[in-house]
């Protein structure tokens, strides 16, 4: 959570600027020269529409503003469903294990 947060995560956007990936550009094809930003990937990359979909449904449309995704209690499974089922990050973390929160 903290690597989404901060952006210091192995998305293009950082590994560029780290000198670990020549681009920081998303490697999708309809991104439009879009750098992969752990925004971009989450909120925009065509590539994930259908994951994006059940994640928008699942926060009731919270997923739509970056800012409560990242810090809601309520969002956070939903957010790590929403990682596992792109495999974008599965070299890195693997299956990331989904918190149970106790939402007040």
């Amino acid at each position: 959570l903290i690597q989404l947060r901060s952006g210091h995560i192995q998305l293009n956007k950082h590994l560029h600027r780290i000198n670990k990936t020549e681009s920081p550009l998303c490697a999708h094809h309809d991104c439009d020269n879009k750098e992969e930003t752990v925004t971009h990937f989450i909120l925009h990359c065509p590539r994930y529409r259908e994951q994006r979909r059940a994640l928008l449904q699942a926060t009731k449309n919270k997923a739509r503003d970056i800012y409560k995704l990242l810090s809601r209690k309520d969002c956070l499974p939903h957010l790590y469903r929403y990682i596992n089922s792109t495999k974008r990050l599965y070299h890195i973390f693997g299956e990331i294990r989904i918190p149970r929160f106790e939402v007040n």
